[in-house]
Parts: structure tokens; C-alpha cells; sequence
């Protein structure tokens, strides 16, 4: 039996102790303290198809990683899980300048041949928007993806572990090396899978690694609304904002990208604040909509915002994953399936090398200093 450790519950932790479980000779525990998680604190888009970032590995991790929500609902289906975490309602893109729509468009329209997870695309006037998400204010024109989808990231993760059987550890782990093997709460592991986001230089430092990853405080709000908001598709105007609407009125109002804040979990309603009055530009009932809550979390990422993944160099049967940042939650779930079958010596979707962890995480070499 391989015994398998993964620190860290969120997204990929998650996805990957469940896709581990389903190895037969595999004994998973996964360990999380439970604190800052970003996966907890999210509510996720999926709609990577618009993206014009440059690079082109990050879109290949999202575009895929979009396609791979299919393949992860219909497993959880077949063994008769539910999966409410995940709807697709179609997203609606809004721009200031309304001629941008065109080239967006055309854009998605080349993307769907690899891409036909997209689905219909359509420029829709003021009226025909409001047709889908009554009283939609703010635009005279926006662009329509039939394929956009919202996800729900605790029910996500919790969804997952249950699903998984693993034994969780709700406690803050520590990683050790005694000879040829690793150690995690002093227990032996034979492979160790860290999924811990932004602690990951943390749990890495006392085995002398420098980590390049950090801390990015993310806020959002939860409102409820009077009417039925399950069909409803979810908004991206320009800039951070993005309105999600969920089941049964609650539609979720955020998120900030604060670089500055460190590991800061505490609600700052100046924050909030500016975002919801953005929001009620587009919804202007939520100035009088019931607030159920706020939502604090810690994304990770990296210099350069690209994620990475792989074997940590010079330590053997360890892998970790880190700096997804704000599309954790498209390309988690397909990280985490990598990071098993990394784990479990297979071939996955992604070309790790094509991420490269040790651009991020490196084994300092500590010199000897000799006076003559």
C-alpha cells in the first residue's frame, strides 16, 4: 500500500486527493489547518476563451482545464454525487469601449474549433440581455458565451474530499526529511503532494528552499435577491469586478486583487464597499438586496503571474503546485489530476516542463565561509 500525503484542502489538494483515492492500492491523508484558504473564499467564473494574455502555456492549463470540468462532473455523476457546485449558465461580457465586442467575438468565434466547450456566441442588445438576467443595467450591447459557467468552491472542495473517503487531518503540518524518507507530522509518507497556494515558500523554507510565490488577499460579498436567480448567467464587466448569480438569489459580488496585504484575512469594507457601488452601475437593486455575508481568502502567485507545478528539485517523491492565482479555480481541478498522476508515475494532460517549478522553487546552496 503507498502511502500518500497531501498538505493542503483547497482546489487542487482536493481534486487530487480524489483522483488518488481511486487508485486501489493508495492510502491517502490529507492534511489542512483549514486557514486563508482561497478555494473557501471563492466563487469562480469559467471562461477562459477571452483571455488575450500573451502566454500561451497559461491559456493551454485554462482552456484545458475548462474542458476538464466535464470529465470530473460526469465521473462524480456516475457514482451518484451530486454536483451543485457547477452550472452552466452562459457569461455575458461587458466593455466600456461596446466596438471591442466585435473583435472579442471574432476571437472566441477562432478559439471554438479546439474549444467547442464555448457554445453559442451571440452580440446581444440591452433588451435581448435582460431576456436572461432580468433588469441588467449599464451597457448598450455585451457579448454572450452559451458555455460560461459559475462555480462554487467550497462546495467544490468539500464535495471532493467526501467523495475521496481520505483520512483529513484539520491540524498546520510540517515537512521534515530523515534520510530517504519524508516525513509530514513525523509520519512517514512514500510521496508527498503540497497544494498549500500561497504557504508554499513557508513549509518549504526549513529544508532550504527559496519559493517565489505570494500572498494575494482576495474579498467578495454574498447577496440575496428576491427572485430566482438559478438560470441566470454570470456578468464580467471590465476591470475585477464580476456579478455570479447562484442558486435561489444569492449572487456573489467581488473580487478584489490586493498585493499588498500579505496574509491579512479581516474584512475591509472600504474594499467592499467600492465594489458593490461598481456592481449597482449593472444591478442597482443590491443597494437594497440583503447582504448574507463577506468572504476573505489568500490566492497565490508568482512574478511573473504564471502558475507552475511538478517534482520540488532535489526532493524525491515530493510535488507541489502553486501561483494559480485568480483562475484557481479553472485550472485546479486539472493540477490536482496531474499532481496524482505525477504521484502515481502517469502521463497527464499538461507538459510540466512547460511550467516549470524550479523557475519558482529552488534548493539554496549554503557556502562555507573560510577566512585565511
Amino acid at each position: 500500500m503507498k502511502r500518500v500525503a497531501v498538505i493542503g484542502a483547497g482546489i487542487v489538494g482536493s481534486t487530487a486527493a480524489y483522483y488518488l483515492s481511486k487508485s486501489p492500492d493508495v492510502q491517502v491523508t490529507v492534511f489542512d489547518d483549514g486557514k486563508g484558504q482561497a478555494t473557501k473564499a471563492a466563487a469562480g467564473i469559467i471562461s477562459p476563451w477571452f483571455s488575450k494574455r500573451r502566454n500561451k502555456a497559461w491559456y493551454r492549463m485554462a482552456r484545458l482545464g475548462a474542458d476538464f470540468y466535464q470529465d470530473l462532473i460526469a465521473e462524480l455523476k456516475s457514482a451518484g454525487i451530486q454536483t451543485d457546485f457547477y452550472q452552466q449558465t452562459g457569461v455575458y461580457l461587458l466593455k466600456r469601449d461596446e466596438s471591442k465586442l466585435q473583435e472579442l467575438y471574432d476571437l472566441a468565434a477562432n478559439r471554438r474549433e479546439e474549444s467547442p466547450l464555448i457554445g453559442d456566441l451571440s452580440l446581444l442588445s440591452h433588451q435581448e440581455a435582460q431576456e436572461k438576467f432580468l433588469d441588467l443595467q449599464g451597457f448598450e450591447r455585451l457579448l454572450y458565451a452559451s458555455g460560461g459557467a459559475r462555480v462554487e468552491g467550497a462546495l467544490l472542495t468539500e464535495t471532493l474530499l467526501k467523495a475521496s473517503k481520505a483520512k483529513l487531518v484539520e491540524k498546520k503540518v510540517s515537512l521534515a526529511v530523515d534520510g530517504e524518507q519524508v516525513l509530514v507530522d513525523g509520519r512517514s509518507f512514500d510521496c508527498v503532494v503540497l497544494t498549500v497556494g500561497a504557504w508554499l515558500g513557508e513549509i518549504l523554507q526549513p529544508l532550504g528552499y527559496e519559493t517565489d510565490v505570494r500572498p494575494q488577499k482576495g474579498q467578495l460579498c454574498d447577496f440575496k435577491l428576491a427572485e430566482k436567480t438559478d438560470d441566470y448567467p454570470v456578468v464580467m464587466p471590465e476591470g475585477e469586478l464580476d456579478i455570479i448569480p447562484f442558486l435561489a438569489g444569492k449572487v456573489s459580488v467581488g473580487a478584489s486583487h490586493e498585493n499588498d496585504q500579505g496574509f491579512d484575512l479581516t474584512v475591509d469594507k472600504t474594499v467592499l464597499d467600492q465594489l458593490q457601488q461598481e456592481a449597482e452601475t449593472y444591478l442597482p437593486r443590491l443597494a437594497t438586496a440583503e447582504i448574507l455575508g463577506e468572504r476573505v481568502g489568500t490566492r497565490a502567485y508568482t512574478r511573473d503571474f504564471s502558475p507552475f507545478f511538478g517534482a520540488v528539485p532535489d526532493l524525491p517523491h515530493v510535488y507541489a503546485a502553486s501561483g494559480l492565482g485568480s483562475s484557481g479555480l479553472t485550472t485546479g481541478p486539472l493540477i490536482g489530476r496531474q499532481l496524482a498522476q505525477m504521484a502515481l508515475g502517469e502521463a497527464g494532460l499538461l507538459d510540466p516542463a512547460d511550467y516549470p517549478i524550479e523557475r519558482y522553487v529552488e534548493k539554496k546552496i549554503l557556502k562555507e565561509n573560510k577566512c585565511f
